[in-house]
């Protein structure tokens, strides 16, 4: 932005998250409190500190409108600003939405001038694009956002004194997913708004069966400010705190919103034939009959085990085999079917999943090992052949459903070509392939293609701590077939235009959607018949549908509902389109995506093959600078996936990215990690203690003030497959003698000693104590924190990890924040930090991991050898945490803590060094 200075400030949503941040001039700001580089004189460096220019302008409103209908969600998020400053200023606007939305309008209202934008075929839209880009503008509006979302963002210049109004329209049919829909909202505001409100509106004709609203951020004092009213077809919910209620504290300026409003509902299903309703000239049909017994499966697991797939990968598929093998069902039926360049069956058939069967399959997977390379080929058709010798020789049931569930993480040896060729439709028979691509490095494409043709899906498996969980989580939604083979048919004079009305299968807790158009305005003969393959017999219902009521059903509220119908139609045309546009012949092909680019076009949405052009007012040089919204293909959500990964894994400028906070933090987590982060150098150093469990550490004693903060480590329940034991901190001993608070924090509860009184709280519980020398705030199963008497404050996170878990357990971490109250002798292995530490870092080298390269530090006249590396901070996610770049101190700390790690060994809980 030459010659102008731009401010942002934080703004969320839901789906969706909003942003207005501030920014200095020639500075690029990420995201508020994360990473911030300026460019001075060809140099990059970090940028220290925020603007000053932060107040000038003011974010008075921030609106988010979800209206659902028939699980048809339309949501309009809207901010305000007024730009308070005696000069223009460009503000940012910015907004997270679901990768399954389509956009369908956005709009900028400037001194009463109304700007929108324009959905155009990508075609048209890319001359406008070619000429923003060299005309150096920043011609992209949409990027890929973490795992579900994609960020939308725009900026305009706004003068002095005026104001600004963003308004962003998006559109989703919600999937029903283990038998509930959901509605998450991340809030994030960063600072208190005059107006700040989230409103959903649920109306659901088949009626409400349950209705649940919980925000990560609320504690028990403050669940009133969630307003939710629930009939038996309509559900309000609302969250609109004022600005005194916002203070994250009595004399605080911040926000205590920072986190995720959840919303899961499903509804009523009394009727085997499903919900059918008819408006405006449309229909759509729900399908989900309850009470079906589940069919027996029988599946066969084709794991890739090659060399790609070494380290944390193969820990985690292991450990989610373990967890599934565990959860299976005794009527089901499995095999196992290991591939690197070679293919190991674990047996040559299937075997009954008896409790013998399952623990000598978990014997197998425990000496899972990675090597070779990656034979997908052979091994898919080794385990069609099993599937289809066992059914030939009548050792699986008739009545039952054929899967294969396949891991892998790369490119297959032979090419995808060859095994889609040999896995074609005809060859699967009625086998259904789901495909599960692990990391950024697969083919997905391939998968999809691969699954869809063989009726089955693909889905994604992200690297994080919780990959076990996405792997269990997956087979969770297809391990209860229900219906095989599902037929939805009406009357062919009634209708036109339907979207998919046949189904391979129909699974336990999901949901069959078709809609189409009504040609036929005699509903009284809207025959509906539903045919597929149950457990026991064959399936067949039918009934008559009828229309609903709209105005004695929600009276002088009809005009909600309008041409809902219509629109859910067009975007399941739409869906289905996309997908039929990936496969079948050259002219299938291309008719798939002429009917979805006119249909794109015809409703406004902005698909892959449309794009929305938003033309902003006139700079000051009297030129325009359009910008282009488009939204992201599979293909390059994964291309920006990689390339965030690696500006995260480099560490050559300026492709370096942090996200460091705006005050030293100093904390231990993980197994167990110790960080000190310091953003007045935008740097961090980080090192690990590992000892045997049991070992009790001093990590904080401040003698002046009394205060002393002890951790003891645990083990895993028993030695992992690979021989390494991981320890973690499971109990904190925090005492301060001067104020008489003594406090004891494990895994299991918490104990507060104070004035001769025990006060005993559990995880399970939301619970905020406020006492005269210290403050107790429990956040149910996630964080505790504790604020001493005109000192200072710690935070424990609780990792809470699956209960069967067959090697770890549950862990805390440790976060100190006010460490400046201490007094300047603190010490410990972490306090002994909280006065600042000098260090030079010089000559960069490559390590011997090609992204975390080497460097020598010179710290506490030592010259170590050191490794730029990552660590993860969760206070924001306790789940997924964010990574932090860090150098990363080797042999337990030495040379940069005082002394040796032992020297912080204590005796007792409460025990000094």
């Amino acid at each position: 932005m030459s010659g102008q200075q731009g401010v942002r400030l934080l703004l969320p949503w839901a789906s969706a998250c909003l942003a207005l941040l501030s920014l200095a001039q020639g500075a690029v700001v990420i995201s508020g409190g994360h990473e911030a580089l300026q460019e001075t004189g060809g140099a990059t460096r970090f940028l220290k500190k925020r603007s000053t220019n932060d107040a000038m302008v003011e974010v008075y409103s921030v609106t988010v409108d979800c209206t659902v209908r028939s699980r048809f969600a339309h949501t309009v998020m809207t901010s305000k600003a007024l730009n308070k400053a005696k000069t223009s200023q460009e503000i940012f606007f910015e907004v997270q939405l679901p990768k399954t939305a389509f956009i369908s309008n956005f709009s900028m209202e400037i001194e009463g001038q109304v700007y929108v934008g324009e959905v155009k075929g990508k075609e048209k839209a890319k001359k406008q694009y070619e000429k923003a880009v060299s005309s150096g503008q920043t011609a992209g509006l949409v990027k890929a956002s973490g795992r579900k979302m994609e960020k939308f963002s725009v900026s305009v210049n706004i003068a002095a004194g005026k104001n600004v109004t963003f308004a962003l329209t998006y559109e989703e049919l919600l999937q029903r997913t283990l038998g509930q829909y959901e509605i998450l909202i991340q809030i994030k505001p960063k600072q208190r708004v005059q107006k700040f409100q989230i409103v959903t509106n649920i109306y659901e004709p088949q009626g409400i069966s349950f209705l649940d609203a919980h925000a990560t951020f609320l504690t028990n004092d403050l669940l009133p400010l969630v307003e939710k009213t629930v009939t038996d077809k309509k559900a309000h919910i609302s969250f609109s705190p004022t600005m005194e209620q916002q203070r994250s504290c009595p004399d605080c300026d911040g926000t205590f919103i920072d986190g995720d409003f959840v919303i899961k509902y499903d509804v009523n299903r009394p009727t085997s034939i499903g919900d059918i309703q008819m408006a405006n000239g449309y229909f759509v049909h729900f399908f989900a009959p309850p009470h079906l017994p589940r069919v027996p499966k029988n599946v066969v697991f084709v794991i890739d085990r090659s060399g790609s797939m070494s380290g944390r990968k193969i820990q985690q598929t292991r450990e989610a085999m373990l967890a599934i093998l565990k959860d299976i069902h005794e009527e089901d039926h499995f095999a196992i079917v290991l591939f690197d360049s070679q293919v190991d069956p674990w047996r040559s058939t299937l075997s009954k999943a008896t409790e013998e069967n399952v623990n000598e399959a978990m014997a197998f997977i425990r000496q899972l090992n990675t090597r070779g390379s990656t034979n997908f080929n052979d091994a898919l058709l080794d385990s069609v052949k099993m599937l289809f010798s066992d059914r030939k020789e009548q050792r699986i049931p008739e009545r039952s459903i054929d899967m294969i569930i396949a891991l892998t993480d790369g490119m297959p040896d032979s090419g995808p070509d060859r095994i889609l060729e040999n896995m074609h439709p005809g060859r699967g028979g009625n086998i259904s392939l789901f495909c599960l691509g692990f990391g950024n490095d697969v083919a997905y494409t391939f998968l999809e293609t691969l699954s869809k043709q063989n009726k089955g899906s693909a889905r994604k498996i992200y690297e994080g701590s919780d990959a076990t969980l996405q792997l269990q989580g997956f087979y969770e939604e297809v391990s209860s077939p229900l219906l095989l083979e599902v037929d939805l048919r009406y009357p062919d004079e009634a209708v036109d235009f339907l979207t998919t009305n046949h189904f391979n299968q129909l699974f336990n807790g999901s949901e069959i959607v078709v809609a189409g158009k009504l040609e036929d305005n005699d509903l009284d003969n809207f025959m509906v018949e539903v045919f597929g393959q149950g457990f026991e017999d064959d399936f067949k219902v039918q009934g008559q549908a009828r229309a609903v009521d709209w105005d004695v059903m929600y009276p002088d509220e009809e005009y909600i509902f309008g041409d809902f119908t219509e629109r859910l139609w067009a975007y399941l045309t739409i869906q289905q389109l996309l997908e039929k546009s990936k496969s079948g012949t050259t002219g299938e092909k291309e008719n798939a995506t002429a009917k979805a680019l006119e249909m794109s076009l015809r409703y406004s949405f902005v698909t892959p093959l449309t794009s929305m052009v938003v033309t902003k007012p006139e700079t000051e040089d009297g030129t325009e600078s359009p910008l282009i919204a488009d939204k992201l293909t599979e293909e390059q959500r994964q291309v920006s996936e990689r390339q965030n990964q690696y500006q995260t894994q480099s560490y050559n400028p300026p492709a370096y990215r942090t996200t460091y906070q705006s005050t030293p933090s100093y904390f231990v987590d993980g197994d167990p990690h110790f960080m000190i982060e310091l953003p007045d150098r935008e740097d961090a150093l980080c090192f690990n203690i590992n000892d045997k469990p049991g070992t009790i550490f001093n990590l904080v004693r401040d003698l002046k003030q009394g205060i002393l903060v002890n951790g003891e480590i645990i083990g895993d329940k028993m030695i992992p497959p690979d021989g390494k034991i991981n320890t973690y901190f499971w109990r904190f001993g925090i005492i301060h003698k001067t104020l008489g608070v003594r406090l004891i924090v494990s895994t299991q509860d918490v104990s507060l000693f104070q004035d001769g009184q025990l006060v005993k709280l559990q995880w399970s519980d939301s619970a905020s104590l406020k006492g005269s020398n210290v403050d107790i705030l429990l956040t149910k199963d996630r964080s505790l924190t504790v604020t001493l008497k005109d000192s200072v404050k710690f935070v424990i996170l609780l990792h809470k990890v699956w209960e069967k878990h067959p090697y770890h357990r549950n862990y805390l971490g440790f976060y100190t924040l006010d460490t400046h109250l201490l007094s300047s002798s603190v010490h410990g292995l972490l306090g002994q930090f909280y006065h600042g530490i000098n260090y030079e870092v010089s000559d960069l080298r490559p390590g011997e991991v090609t992204e975390k390269p080497d460097a020598t530090m010179f710290v506490k006249g030592r010259e170590l050898n050191v490794t730029r590396g990552w660590q993860r901070d969760f206070r924001r996610d306790v789940k997924k945490g964010d990574n932090v770049p860090c150098w990363f101190v080797h042999n337990n700390g030495t040379g940069l803590i005082d002394g040796e790690a032992s020297d912080y060994i204590v005796s007792g809980l409460f025990k000094t060094v």
